[in-house]
């Protein structure tokens, strides 16, 4: 089995919840990748520096100057604090962006028609230099060859194009991306028996193997809500059909949009599970389950 867990913004500007986060992820056995977002700083960055943040849907608007500022937070402090923590925790860990050993490429984004919640109809949204990253734009074998050798890989949401140019992708897209190219992806694994791997599913004919993946975003709640104000009201199961009816009534919105919808692209492709729960609770089974 391998990890891969995201953590948000509000949980990697709080050092409270960050430090009890890595702990635990610290602890944590088996193969692992972390991803995390850092949007709560850069928001405040941005405002200390006379900017205002342009959200739609839950997703930024990057224009250069944004840009600048999210690549500083997001693989700067942000991505090298994590780091930091975690070596002192024990575990050993690298810090990446997408562009640092070509691991992940992304395609700007051209001007798309976005449905606005509470508003009639669509708008035409320029995202600016944000990236779209697929399943096959992540080389899974570089991953893999560190996991192998017992690093963690930590990403953040800073990629490129392959051009020279950096791109922003929403922390949780890219969550979904490597979770997706790590399950589909086939290696050949060290151990000369492969019986003796336990994490190993199966081998094909080819005589590789392939790993089961299981996706879990960590935010500050304890899941997703029926009512955001009331945290004892988790969803504890979440189909597609219960997705939709959440969205149009409202109760799902803003970050939680991108977030589902990438999670039910994971199962879609392969990954076997996706769970949305409180950071605290990543060593427990509580949280909401998406099937």
């Amino acid at each position: 089995m391998i990890k891969v867990i995201k953590i948000g913004g509000n949980i990697v500007d709080n050092p409270e919840l960050l430090a009890a986060f890595v702990h635990d992820f610290a602890a944590m056995p088996g193969m692992k990748v972390l991803i995390h977002g850092g949007g709560v700083m850069a928001s405040q960055m941005q405002k200390s520096m006379g900017m205002t943040p342009v959200m739609v849907e839950g997703r930024r608007v990057t224009d250069e100057a944004t840009l600048k500022v999210v690549t500083m937070v997001y693989a700067g402090w942000c991505n090298k604090n994590i780091v930091a923590l975690l070596q002192g925790a024990g575990c050993n860990a690298i810090g990446l962006c997408g562009a640092d050993g070509n691991v992940i490429r992304a395609a700007k984004r051209p001007p798309v028609k976005v449905e606005i919640c509470d508003e009639p109809g669509f708008q035409m949204v320029d995202y600016g230099y944000v990236g779209d990253v697929k399943a096959d734009s992540v080389d899974a074998g570089f991953i893999y060859s560190l996991l192998e050798r017992g690093i963690v890989p930590v990403f953040n949401a800073i990629n490129h194009d392959g051009e020279g140019n950096l791109l922003n992708t929403n922390a949780d897209t890219i969550a979904s991306s490597v979770a997706i190219a790590l399950a589909a992806y086939k290696y050949r694994s060290r151990r000369d028996i492969c019986s003796a791997c336990e994490d190993c599913i199966h081998c094909s004919d080819d005589g590789r193997l392939t790993h089961e993946v299981e996706l879990i975003y960590c935010f500050e709640k304890d899941g997703v809500l029926y009512d955001k104000d009331d945290d004892s009201s988790v969803i504890a199961e979440i189909d597609r059909d219960k997705f939709a009816e959440l969205k149009s009534g409202g109760i799902v919105a803003d970050g939680m949009i991108p977030k589902l919808t990438n999670s039910f692209k994971a199962i879609d492709s392969g990954v076997s599970r996706v769970i949305i729960k409180h950071a605290k609770n990543l060593l427990n089974d509580k949280g909401t389950v998406l099937q």
